[in-house]
């Protein structure tokens, strides 16, 4: 069972998730994107201290079969690309790896700070805004975190469209499911 108390919920935009649907727990949200989802992130630990950090958001697919609320476990920063260097595709410079696990079956979300409308070279199952930002600063500072990402679109040339009408649409999903764990 999950303390509400020790727990953080981090949501890029009160659209994905009302603070309404959950009022007695610490949400906090954090703006679209890798440097808002950083700045966040550091300022709640500071706030709250947290045991365990819960990302929840919306992601595109890239694998049409793919739907609904699913946990992500897997994070790689899909637009991270110094090949010109002689580093992989999606390696920051000088860290070992551009992949982020936290050991758990789940998912994998590649982050970046655009929207997916096409196949993105990094390969993933799932593309966001936040998630990377979220999962390494957990990992550097050995914090628990769980991700879950509702599906809103395929990350195709209708993403855009698809968002915006799904925003939302996996909040109560995500309300149920933390409210059983």
């Amino acid at each position: 069972m999950i303390n509400k108390e020790e727990c953080v919920i981090l949501v890029a935009l009160q659209d994905e998730l009302p603070e309404s649907l959950l009022p007695e727990w610490n949400i906090v949200y954090t703006g679209v994107g890798k440097i808002n989802a950083t700045m966040s992130i550091v300022q709640a630990h500071q706030k709250y201290n947290p045991k365990l950090f819960i990302n929840y958001g919306t992601a595109g697919s890239l694998d049409k079969s793919l739907s609904g609320l699913l946990p992500v476990t897997i994070f790689k920063q899909r637009d991270m690309d110094v090949t010109v260097l002689g580093f992989e595709l999606g390696q920051t410079p000088y860290e070992d790896t551009g992949t982020i696990s936290f050991n758990e079956i789940g998912y994998s979300c590649g982050t970046g700070d655009n929207f997916v409308t096409s196949e993105p070279k990094v390969q993933t199952q799932l593309v966001d805004m936040e998630s990377y930002a979220y999962a390494k600063f957990c990992k550097l500072n050995s914090i628990n975190f769980k991700c879950y990402k509702y599906v809103s679109d395929n990350a195709d040339e209708n993403a855009s469209k698809d968002w915006k009408e799904l925003v939302g649409n996996g909040a109560n999903m995500f309300v149920e499911f933390i409210n059983e764990n």
